[in-house]
Order: structure tokens, then sequence, then C-alpha cells
């Protein structure tokens, strides 16, 4: 699952390192959430690069459907008209919550340390996108059971090729292959002894 994720880059590092010829004003976030506007690039269309709120409206959920597991893709009435509509979502980080053995909920920033930008395989419904989930990589699976599909530059530009069918890019959605790193932030301390002593 991804809930969380930020896009802290400038404008001029993002279109280098997605090859952006155009990147709309946007603002850094430390956090995008759950119908928050963000930046995607789409597989065709003029302009190629839109800001677009995060998940899917549907009747059935009061909430958005803010991740599609790559598993079950083309069986989901919600995911499958949208298969060849296919976008990418550019993050230089996104956040998890471990279960530590006390129970207590540890935040994560998951990033790739050899690359200030990463991108998520997308889907888009023509106003909305959707993020891509599949297993985890082993290096952050002690951090959650499901991570945001990443591309790395290949995979990439064939998720986005607009004349490649689903079927032809399915095997893309597989666990990240490259470095990743999982920044824990460290609960407080519990006090110690009597504050009133």
């Amino acid at each position: 699952m991804c809930s969380r994720f930020e896009l802290n880059v400038t404008p001029r590092d993002l279109a280098s390192a997605l090859s952006l010829i155009h990147v709309p004003a946007l603002p850094n976030r430390a956090e995008v959430r759950p119908t928050d506007t963000a930046l995607i690039v789409k597989a065709d269309g003029d302009p190629a690069v839109v800001l677009a709120p995060w998940g899917f409206i549907v009747d059935w959920s009061k909430g958005p459907m803010i991740n599609a597991r790559s598993e079950t893709l083309d069986q989901k009435p919600t995911f499958s008209p949208h298969l060849e509509n296919r976008c990418i979502v550019p993050a230089s980080a996104y956040f998890e919550w471990r279960i530590d053995e006390q129970g207590r909920k540890l935040k994560n920033r998951i990033h790739c340390p050899d690359q200030p930008v990463m991108t998520f395989a997308g889907l888009f419904d023509g106003q909305r996108f959707t993020i891509v989930t599949c297993q985890p990589a082993a290096s952050i699976s002690h951090v959650h059971d499901r991570m945001p599909v990443i591309l790395d530059e290949d995979a990439r530009s064939r998720w986005l090729d607009p004349a490649a069918g689903f079927k032809d890019v399915r095997q893309l959605l597989a666990p990240f292959a490259g470095s990743l790193a999982a920044d824990e932030a460290t609960p407080p301390a519990p006090p110690q002894g009597d504050l009133f002593g």
C-alpha cells in the first residue's frame, strides 16, 4: 500500500530526470496525501504532463481508490477500463508504517539512495490517477507487505508506450530490483523515573 509520498525536487531537476520539455509549476510537498493534486506523466496526449488529484472516485466507497493491486488489475472493473491509459507518478520518496513488537506504528521514508526521482506505475481515468502496487522488494519487506511499482528508465519508457498493450507491459509490475533505503523515524524515549519525585 502507498498512502503518502513526496515530490521534493526542483522543476529543473524533475525535467532533467524524466527528459521532460515542460514541467508545470508545482508546490514541493513533504507529503502528498490522497485527493491532493500531484504531477503525473501520461502515456500520450497534449500535454503529456498534467496535475491531477490522487485517487479514483467510485460510487461504492467513501474514500478514493488510491492504489490498484498489480495482480488483479485486469479483473477489477474499477481499473480494467484504464489499462491502456497508463501514467507514471514521479516521487522523491514514499512513506510506510511498520508495526513494531510493542504495537507502535513507526513511520518509514522509503527512497532510492542513488537517484533523486523515482517513478511509480499508475493509471489515469481522464481526471484522476491511482498508483499500482505489488509485493515488496526484499530490502523493505520488513516494513510492509506491499509497495508501489517503481519503474526504472527502460521500464518507464515501455509503460508509457501508447503502442504497447497492457499484456505487453504487465510483466513490468514487479518488485523493484534497484537499491531502496527505509529511514525510520525514532519514537520518543519513554519518560525516565518519577516525574514528581
